[in-house]
């Protein structure tokens, strides 16, 4: 029988009412309330957002946020999402300052990493590129944290080749390519590719579901269409089981942005996000 994989329940699959690309990204759900909810499915770790984190800390310090954590079993912490880390002028500055609350929060919350990119596919020289996401896991392993790129098809970083360049690149111990199956089918690359890629370099994978086809605009459809796993067209099943075959044994993410998940009670769907995901592990069941 497979080994029962540890669960990560990341931002938004759990962040209620929050909507992406606005300024209300962050949850209306309490984190204490959350933390709770993801603990009780099953959940033993969960994703943090820079404007959901800004907002907690408006009532919470980082030492009872990470009390909170313990006091429910979570022990996996992803914070996201650093952008223009690698950019010069005003968005820069900006990008600055959310990179030193993420790390400063990693630092004491414990998180496993902070997962950065691009949505803007931002014109930028890969040896730019690499040279910034250098001096970037030089800081964040200052703050005892890995630094996780997310290749997607928005980013310049939107191949395993680019990706491999990356982190090669870059020779950054703490560095490396977090793997999501939305972008990973969207991008058409296929699971023996990703299955091929050297696991030492893959600091995360997130699982999803989706239709094949994608809908004329992508933007809306990644964050407002994904499924659950086991309710789309995706080879979910097939993705876990080469990567299992393939050596990965971290925390598994379950990342799916969608208006109809975002109305649902937090104890609904956390639960629906955690038995979905652990029906794609085969041998295994609620």
């Amino acid at each position: 029988m497979t080994e029962r994989p540890e669960l990560l329940a990341s931002y938004w699959t759990i962040a209620g009412g929050a909507e992406p690309h606005t300024d209300r990204e962050y949850s209306p759900i309490d984190f204490r309330d959350r933390v709770s909810a993801a603990a009780r499915a099953g959940f033993r770790g969960m994703g943090i957002w820079h404007a959901d984190l800004a907002h907690s800390l408006k009532r919470y310090t980082l030492t009872e946020m990470k009390r909170i954590l313990d006091d429910h079993g979570i022990v996996h912490v992803e914070l996201e999402f650093l952008t223009d880390w690698f950019v010069d002028g005003e968005r820069r500055v900006a990008s600055d300052q959310t990179r030193r609350m993420l790390l400063t929060a990693a630092r004491t919350l414990g998180a496993r990493h902070v997962k950065v990119g691009d949505f803007l596919r931002t014109p930028c020289p890969m040896p730019r590129l690499i040279e910034s996401f250098a001096r970037l896991c030089e800081d964040a392993s200052e703050h005892g944290t890995r630094i996780g790129f997310e290749l997607m098809p928005f980013s310049h970083i939107d191949s395993l080749a680019k990706a491999l360049e990356l982190v090669t690149g870059a020779n950054a111990p703490n560095g490396g390519i977090v793997l999501d199956l939305w972008h990973i089918v969207k991008l058409g690359i296929p699971y023996q590719a990703v299955a091929e890629f050297p696991g030492s370099y893959i600091v995360g994978i997130e699982i999803n579901d989706g239709r094949l086809r994608s809908m004329p605009d992508l933007v809306e459809e990644t964050t407002q269409y994904r499924n659950l796993c086991g309710d789309g067209e995706f080879d979910v099943r097939g993705f876990v089981d080469i990567m299992l075959a393939a050596g990965y044994r971290g925390p598994w993410g379950i990342e799916v942005l969608s208006k109809a998940l975002r109305q649902l009670p937090i104890e609904e769907s956390t639960r629906r996000a955690h038995d979905t995901t652990l029906a794609q592990f085969p041998g295994l069941k609620k």
